[in-house]
């Protein structure tokens, strides 16, 4: 009996760290035991993301108390260390979207999660002395993007694991429960920077104008112990896959593919927006709202828009993800005009909870969005390979199953290296439009005309009918 039609191959309770056999699609084979290693997978891939996501945006928040701890920069350049994990970030993207079928899964996850430990160590010592030049600062933000580069290779990792039908739900958990990295950080920091974490060894408060202490080198520091846990579970507890192994010629073909470039541009608008929104929040409240505590708040916009990614890839493996895709663009205009419309005005002080509100609709819809074209990029090159070899022999058809797996997993992580830029762009669009016009009014209408944009891209292309790659 051949090893395709032998149920009992791979049903090992405890596969080694190379899996040979590997067919999801196949239901015997999936549940006998893919289902169970694919689980344990995701799960420690979800576990590794989250930090990476928390070092990432680590600076959102410790850029508003960085002052008060004694330092003195100015709001451009506090901005600019929100944005440069954003930048760099996006940069390792695009090598990490590739390096999965090179490395392995397993060893490259675990690679990548120690690679945190870099960044994080090296803040809990430099934000323990006030004098440390601006340019240090600048270079430990541009290593934190150690942490966004790392959801390239996640996404292109799990993607290999799960069948067809369940790639929406299983994509959306990693993603959406990674993405609650940023406000696990934002609400964790505030809260370990008050106390003394490590005693001696994690050094000597700074006293604050009210008499209060506060270790703002905690916020590197606590997640230390945390990435080296993580780091030993994805060593030992995570699989690579022989089945996608592939050379960076074997894809790089996606750049050849029209769809790879316009995936990239609505996951640019979804994820971008997240994960820009969440760079830039906590300063946008304090320079939009200064009487409002900004680290009370600046949790919850990245909370919710993470909750909702999962639901985002369910909901498009039930209704398809071009339609959820495309009406949820037209809810995140009208999110953005929700936040102008509370916005200070002259004269007006603005409304400050319904600012809120509508960030945390916005929030959302990027969270639905995410999970919806990341279930789109699946379905469209399983289709465009189906159709090119309809009429072939059944190995032929097999093996083009395979390379559709192959240019998802690759487009899935390139599409992601691009969406990241988001982090970089809209803070400094904030920035700029603060710092030319007095107010980030300038960068809302401009978010708004890229959403238009994107509706168009959505409908045309995979939502109306006769459109050329429905999904």
């Amino acid at each position: 009996m051949s090893a395709s039609n032998n149920p009992a191959v791979g049903r090992q309770a405890r596969p080694g760290p190379v899996i040979e056999d590997w067919r999801p699609e196949d239901p015997q084979f999936w549940n006998a035991t893919g289902r169970t290693i694919a689980n344990r997978n995701l799960w420690i891939s979800i576990a590794a993301l989250f930090l990476a996501f928390a070092l990432w945006m680590v600076w959102s928040t410790v850029i508003v108390r960085m002052n008060a701890a004694g330092f003195a920069f100015s709001t451009d350049q506090l901005f600019w260390l929100a944005a440069l994990p954003g930048l760099s970030g996006a940069a390792l993207r695009v090598f990490y979207s590739f390096i999965v079928p090179v490395f392995g899964g397993r060893r490259w996850t675990a690679l990548s999660t120690a690679s945190l430990l870099i960044p994080a160590l090296w803040m809990g010592v430099a934000l323990q002395d006030p004098s440390t030049p601006y340019s240090v600062f600048v270079i430990i933000a541009l290593l934190c993007g150690f942490g966004g580069g790392n959801f390239a290779s996640s996404m292109s990792n799990i993607s290999f694991f799960f069948p067809k039908a369940q790639q929406g739900t299983a994509l959306g958990l990693n993603a959406g429960l990674g993405n609650l990295g940023v406000s696990g950080m934002q609400f964790l920091v505030p809260m370990v920077i008050g106390v003394s974490l490590f005693g001696a060894a994690g050094g000597e408060p700074r006293e604050l104008a009210d008499g209060s202490a506060m270790w703002l080198q905690n916020a590197g520091l606590v997640w230390v112990p945390l990435v080296a846990l993580v780091t030993l579970a994805a060593w030992f507890g995570m699989n690579d896959l022989k089945s996608a192994s592939a050379s960076f010629s074997e894809q790089a073909v996606i750049f050849k593919r029209k769809h790879n470039w316009l995936m990239c541009w609505l996951y640019l608008a979804t994820f971008g927006s997240f994960i820009g929104f969440a760079a830039a929040f906590p300063l946008l409240i304090k320079t939009s709202f200064p009487q409002v505590n900004a680290l009370q708040f600046a949790f919850l916009g990245p909370l919710v828009g993470a909750l909702a990614r999962p639901l985002g890839g369910w909901v498009s493996d039930k209704l398809g993800g071009a339609r959820v895709t495309l009406w949820n663009f037209v809810l995140m205009i009208a999110a953005v005009f929700g936040v102008i419309a509370f916005l200070p005005r002259a004269g007006e002080a603005g409304h400050f909870f319904g600012f809120l509100s509508m960030f945390m609709v916005l929030f959302i819809t990027t969270g639905v969005g995410n999970g919806s074209t990341f279930r789109m990029i699946p379905v469209i090159f399983r289709t465009l390979h189906e159709r090119a070899s309809a009429k072939a022999q059944p190995a032929e058809r097999e093996r083009a199953l395979r390379e559709a797996g192959k240019e998802s997993a690759a487009v899935l992580g390139f599409s992601s290296a691009v969406g990241a830029f988001g982090g970089f762009f809209i803070p400094k669009s904030f920035g700029s439009s603060i710092a030319l016009t007095g107010g980030p009014e300038a960068a809302l209408y401009a978010f708004v005309a890229y959403y238009v944009s994107c509706i168009l891209v959505t409908w045309w292309w995979y939502a109306r009918k006769g459109a050329q790659t429905p999904c």
